[in-house]
C-alpha cells in the first residue's frame, strides 16, 4: 500500500490521514466546496474537489470518487464511516478498478448491511436474535398476532435503516393499525421493507470491537457500552463495558467470533448486542466498518485501529489485543441544544476551547470560523477521556467539561455535566442500571405538549422553561475577586442587534450565544401564531415520512411528519385534535424554517367537542408549544 484515498470528510478523514502518514503511506483527500479549507483537506498530501451542491453529487458519488482515486494513482481506498462505507456497490467498483478496499468484501457487506439478512446470518451462526419476524410483513393479521403473542411494545424497523432512522416504537394494537394504515395509504398498499421485532425494555447496548484477518485470526479489541442514546443514536460511549459477568463477556466474544467466521469477514467491524438485566444476550447487527466510538477501544487496548485496518487490508496479520487497561469515555460533541430536546442546529463556530491535560484526547475536524451545515452530521468532534479506572475517568470527565467551551452553536455540554453527576450512571457496582432509554427517561422531554388552537406546532420543542432559564454569563471583578455574573437574557430584549458574549465583549452583529436557528424558530412561531392549525418547520430539514393524508382526522399527539436534519429524525406531532385540510409537502422535499408542512382544521374539531374557549378538544389548558419526540436509542434499544 503506497497511496491511500480517504472517501470521507471531517474528523474521520483527518484521523485516517494521520495514521497513514505515520505509516509512510501517501494520502489523498476529496472535498466538497464547503470543505475546501477543512483541516483534513489541508493535511493530506493531495486533495481533489468533488464538484456539486449536494452529498449525492459529492461524497455519495461512487463513480466520481473511483475516478478521482484512479486519477490520483491511489492503490487503496478507506471509506471511513457513514457515506459509502457500507455500500457493496461502491466496494465492488473500487475493487474492479484494481484498488484495495479497506473493509470487508462486497458480498459480506450485502449479508450484513441489511438488518433482515444480518439476522439470518446470526441464525446460521447460532447466535440468538431478538424475537421477531425477520422478513418484510405486509399482512396486518400477522403483525397483530406477533404483537399479541410476544407482548407490547414492539418495533417496526426498516431493513436498510441505521443511525436511528427507520425505527418506530409501537405500544398497542391501535398504534400498530395506524402505522399499517398510514403506510398502506401512502405507499401503495405496501409496508416496503419494514419488519417487526419485540422491544426489549431496560436492555443495555453492548458491542464488541472485533477484527479478523485473511489468515483466519480473530480478536476482540474491547467491549463497549453505548447505552446513553437519543433518537436511536449514541451520545456517550465507554470501554470496557462495565459490570458484566465474565461468562457474559465470554458469550459476547464467542458470538462475535462465530458471526465473523460465518461470513468470512476480513477487516475490522463491530458486533452489536442487547444485554438484558438478567444478562441474556441478543444479537442486533454487525457494523462492517470502523465506528465513531472506536477511540475508546484504542485507549483501553493500546492499539491504533486504523493501522490495524490498513495492515489487514494489505494482507498482514492482525494484532491480538491485550487485556483492557484502564477505562475510557467518549463524549460526542454535536451541534445540538439540550434546551430543545437536543434538536440539531446549524451555525458558525465563533470560539473553541478544547480541554487538555492528562488522559484527554480530542478528535475534531473543525476550527473557529467553520460552519456547521444542516447537510451533514451534527457532530463536530469527540472528546475521549481515559483514566486508570471508571471512577477516576468519571472525575476526569467532570474536569474536562469545566475546561471546554464552544461558542456560536449549542452543544450537549450541560447535559454531559448532569449525566456524569447522576448516581445511577456513576455507580461503581452492579447497581449500575443504564439502559438504552435511560437518557430519555431522565432528561429528554419526549411527551407531546398541548398548544392553543391557533398556535403552530414547532419541531424544536421549546417550552416556557427555556425562556425563564436562559441566561448570559459574564466574568467580572468585585473587590478584586473574579466572579461570574449570570444575567437573564430577557434583560437584553429591545437592545437591537447589540449583545454580549460570555467574555464580556460587545459584538453588535452577533446574536446571544447559543440561539442561532432557535431565534428564527421563535420569530417564525410568533409570525405564524395567528394562522390557525398551521404546522411549520423550525429548522432546515428533509421530509422522510408523511403519516397523514388530506381529510384524515387526527388526535392531539398523533405523528404527522418525520423530518431528517443533520442525519437525525425529528418527529412532528399534532398539537391538538383536528382534520387535515392540506399537506403541503412531499417525501424527499427540503424545507426551511417557517415553511408550512401541514394545515389542520382545528376550529371545526373544537366546535364538535363543544369547545369555544381556545382550549384543545380534551379541555386542557393549552399555552405550551408542541414538541417533537426524537426517538431514542445509534442502533438502539431496538429490538
Amino acid at each position: 500500500m503506497k497511496k491511500l484515498l480517504i472517501a470521507n470528510r471531517g474528523e474521520i478523514a483527518l484521523r485516517v490521514v494521520r495514521t497513514a502518514q505515520e505509516m509512510g503511506i501517501a494520502t489523498v483527500a476529496v472535498y466538497a466546496e464547503q470543505d475546501r479549507n477543512a483541516p483534513y483537506a489541508q493535511m493530506a498530501d493531495e486533495a481533489y474537489l468533488l464538484p456539486g451542491d449536494t452529498n449525492i453529487q459529492t461524497y455519495l458519488n461512487e463513480d466520481l470518487i473511483v475516478s478521482v482515486a484512479d486519477r490520483a494513482g491511489a492503490d487503496a481506498l478507506h471509506p471511513g464511516y457513514g457515506f459509502l462505507s457500507e455500500f457493496s456497490s461502491f466496494a465492488a467498483k473500487v475493487k474492479n478498478a484494481g484498488i484495495s478496499w479497506v473493509g470487508p468484501d462486497p458480498s459480506v457487506l450485502d449479508e450484513l448491511g441489511d438488518k433482515i439478512t444480518a439476522c439470518k446470518v446470526a441464525e446460521r451462526a447460532k447466535v440468538p436474535v431478538v424475537p421477531g419476524i425477520a422478513e418484510p410483513v405486509s399482512n396486518m393479521r400477522t403483525l397483530l398476532d406477533f404483537a399479541n403473542t410476544s407482548g407490547y411494545p414492539v418495533m417496526m424497523k426498516k431493513a436498510d435503516g441505521g443511525g436511528g432512522r427507520g425505527i418506530t416504537l409501537i405500544r398497542n394494537d391501535d398504534e400498530l393499525r395506524a402505522f399499517y394504515m398510514n403506510h398502506d395509504a401512502l405507499q401503495g398498499g405496501d409496508l416496503g421493507d419494514y419488519f417487526i421485532e419485540k422491544f426489549v425494555d431496560r436492555a443495555r447496548h453492548v458491542e464488541t470491537q472485533s477484527g479478523r484477518d485473511s489468515h483466519g485470526n480473530f480478536t476482540v479489541y474491547s467491549t463497549r457500552d453505548c447505552s446513553v442514546q437519543r433518537r436511536n443514536q449514541k451520545l456517550v460511549e465507554e470501554a470496557p463495558a462495565p459490570f458484566l459477568p465474565k461468562d457474559t463477556i465470554a458469550q459476547l466474544e464467542g458470538f462475535s467470533h462465530r458471526l465473523f467466521d460465518t461470513v468470512g469477514y476480513v477487516g475490522l467491524g463491530t458486533c452489536e448486542f442487547l444485554v438484558t438485566p438478567a444478562n441474556k444476550v441478543y444479537f442486533m447487527e454487525v457494523n462492517p466498518r470502523l465506528q465513531v466510538e472506536h477511540t475508546v477501544s484504542e485507549e483501553v487496548c493500546g492499539l491504533d485501529l486504523v493501522r490495524e485496518q490498513l495492515n489487514i487490508a494489505d494482507g498482514g496479520n492482525l494484532t491480538q489485543a491485550p487485556a483492557p487497561r484502564g477505562h475510557s469515555f467518549e463524549l460526542r460533541i454535536t451541534s445540538e441544544d439540550p434546551a430543545t430536546n437536543l434538536t440539531p442546529s446549524a451555525g458558525t463556530l465563533e470560539g473553541i476551547s478544547w480541554p487538555t491535560g492528562p488522559g484527554i484526547r480530542v478528535d475534531s475536524g473543525v476550527e473557529v470560523g467553520d460552519t456547521v451545515s444542516p447537510k451533514d452530521d451534527s457532530m463536530m468532534g469527540k472528546v475521549i477521556i481515559t483514566a486508570q479506572n471508571r471512577l477516576a475517568a468519571v472525575a476526569r470527565v467532570r474536569r474536562a467539561l469545566r475546561e471546554m467551551s464552544i461558542e456560536g452553536v449549542p452543544t450537549p455540554a450541560s447535559l454531559f455535566q448532569k449525566i456524569f453527576t447522576n448516581p445511577e450512571f456513576t455507580a461503581e457496582d452492579h447497581s449500575f442500571d443504564v439502559s438504552t432509554k435511560w437518557l430519555e427517561r431522565n432528561y429528554l422531554n419526549v411527551e407531546p405538549k398541548t398548544t392553543t388552537a391557533g398556535q403552530p406546532a414547532s419541531v424544536s420543542g421549546e417550552g416556557e422553561s427555556r425562556n425563564k432559564d436562559s441566561v448570559e454569563t459574564f466574568t467580572i471583578e468585585v473587590d478584586d475577586k473574579r466572579v461570574k455574573l449570570a444575567v437573564p437574557q430577557t434583560m437584553f430584549a429591545g437592545m437591537g442587534a447589540g449583545s454580549a458574549s460570555s467574555r464580556g465583549a460587545r459584538r453588535p452583529t452577533q446574536p446571544l450565544r447559543g440561539h442561532g436557528l432557535h431565534d428564527v424558530a421563535k420569530q417564525t412561531q410568533h409570525t405564524d401564531s395567528s394562522r390557525s392549525g398551521v404546522i411549520v418547520a423550525t429548522m432546515q430539514a428533509v421530509v422522510t415520512r408523511i403519516n397523514v393524508a388530506q381529510g384524515q382526522k387526527v388526535d392531539k399527539g398523533d405523528l404527522l411528519v418525520v423530518l431528517e436534519s443533520m442525519k437525525m429524525e425529528n418527529y412532528v406531532y399534532a398539537p391538538c385534535s383536528g382534520t387535515v385540510s392540506e399537506v403541503e409537502i412531499s417525501v424527499a422535499d427540503g424545507v426551511d424554517p417557517g415553511e408550512t408542512l401541514v394545515k389542520l382544521d382545528v376550529q371545526a374539531s373544537a366546535a364538535g367537542k363543544g369547545s369555544d374557549d381556545g382550549q384543545t378538544g380534551d379541555g386542557s389548558d393549552s399555552q405550551e408549544p408542541a414538541s417533537t419526540e426524537q426517538d431514542a436509542t445509534e442502533e438502539g434499544a431496538t429490538a
